[in-house]
């Protein structure tokens, strides 16, 4: 049995990395470091063992070459203007063992500033296509839309003519516009944990989904009554932390409502003029309502979204146990969102500071900006000059 005594004794100076020890005492995320703590490639190399790639195997080194070469084409087509490639250097654009940029990116002397600040911009990006690339939930995502979409699919319908209703067999309610949220983009999902503080791909809840666009905001309070009915939406299976609603002054409405109610009993047609007249008078009565929790969303977005935990059912492997005479059941739970939205509001958010350009716009240059810091974006910028760097952002969004 191996023998130990307590020292302190050091072979190389004692220091500690105050820096770095505080990141992780006070929970800083990884991509806001400006630098890693690596001391050489002994270091690295077990640093990518612990991260969970064991380069004993050609079949690791691979996927960490092809993570590379993405987050390289990821960082030159979203956050730089063409021509700006050629300043990421050659050691990592194109390093002979990607393992490197591990050590680059420790360095903390001017000499080697150019190799460090590329270094923690390309990891930064690799680490968020590892935790895609590693995600139960994208990787089971067919099996999610087929019974995410049969589940909607039982309160939505379609018409001969093409035209789409909303009815839990009681109330039917016409719908003027639906979206069909399959699956976001590899780049988009990737744009968007850049920006979150621990960048999980679990933490995107709106991978899938749908928009329903009714004519008045009325209509949309009689659509969560319908998929509460249809027990779609329900108390229990909603994250309350992520409903939004930025479309309807609940009390407002209410007192609306109850005015109107006896005329909506008594309506044997659909009475759309009726809840056009209703909206009418809840606009000029209604309180605003803003959100500050999605800096990226335009001051006039106006939705109710709710998002919503639907239990999915994997198919038992062969060799599982049953139980209770049932073939046994794996199960997780996925978040999607489902978004209310009235024909007014639904048209200002094609256009303008509410649109989904300027919404992409403003994704692209929050994630830049912590991709590459302050001082790599200073960097880029003398070396390109203001014009070209302003120019930068406005192209990238239409990359991203």
């Amino acid at each position: 049995m191996s023998e130990f005594r307590p020292t302190l004794e050091s072979k190389r100076k004692f220091s500690l990395n105050w820096g770095y020890l505080g990141a992780m005492a006070s929970g800083r995320s990884a991509i806001d470091l400006g630098a890693l703590a690596l001391r050489n490639l002994h270091d690295a190399r077990e640093f990518v063992r612990e991260y969970g790639y064991d380069l004993e195997q050609p079949a690791a080194r691979d996927i960490i070459r092809a993570c590379h070469r993405e987050a390289v084409d990821f960082i030159v087509g979203t956050f730089l203007q063409p021509g700006q490639e050629r300043l990421i250097p050659r050691e990592v654009h194109a390093p002979g063992d990607p393992v490197e940029l591990l050590v680059h990116a420790s360095h903390h002397g001017q000499q080697n500033s150019e190799l460090r600040m590329w270094s923690c911009a390309l990891l930064k990006v690799m680490h968020a296509i590892f935790y895609i690339d590693n995600n139960l939930e994208l990787r089971h995502f067919n099996t999610i839309r087929e019974q995410v979409f049969a589940t909607l699919d039982e309160v939505i319908h379609e018409d001969d003519d093409g035209h789409f209703f909303l009815s839990d067999g009681e109330l039917c309610l016409p719908l003027h516009h639906l979206e069909r949220k399959r699956n976001k983009g590899r780049n988009s999902i990737l744009l968007k944990l850049l920006q979150k503080p621990a960048y999980l791909a679990q933490d995107i809840y709106d991978h899938l989904g749908v928009r329903l666009v009714f004519n008045t905001r009325f209509e949309c309070l009689l659509a969560l009554e319908t998929l509460q009915r249809a027990h779609i939406l329900s108390i229990t299976n909603i994250e309350p932390n992520r409903t939004r609603n930025t479309l309807l002054d609940l009390e407002a409405a209410k007192e609306i409502f109850v005015k109107y109610r006896p005329m909506l009993e008594r309506s044997h047609d659909y009475p759309a003029e009726l809840l056009q007249k209703m909206d009418a008078e809840l606009q000029a009565v209604a309180r605003r309502l803003t959100r500050a929790d999605n800096p990226h969303s335009g001051e006039d977005f106006s939705s109710i979204q709710v998002t919503v935990r639907k239990m999915i059912h994997l198919q038992a492997e062969q060799g599982v146990p049953e139980t209770a005479g049932q073939h046994y059941d794996v199960g997780f739970f996925f978040d999607y969102e489902v978004q209310l939205m009235d024909k007014d509001s639904h048209q200002r958010s094609m256009t303008g500071p509410s649109s989904h350009e300027a919404y992409k716009r403003r994704q692209v240059e929050t994630a830049r900006l912590r991709v590459f810091g302050r001082e790599l974006s200073d960097w880029i910028v003398a070396r390109s000059g203001p014009a070209v760097e302003s120019a930068s952002l406005t192209a990238s969004s239409g990359n991203a």
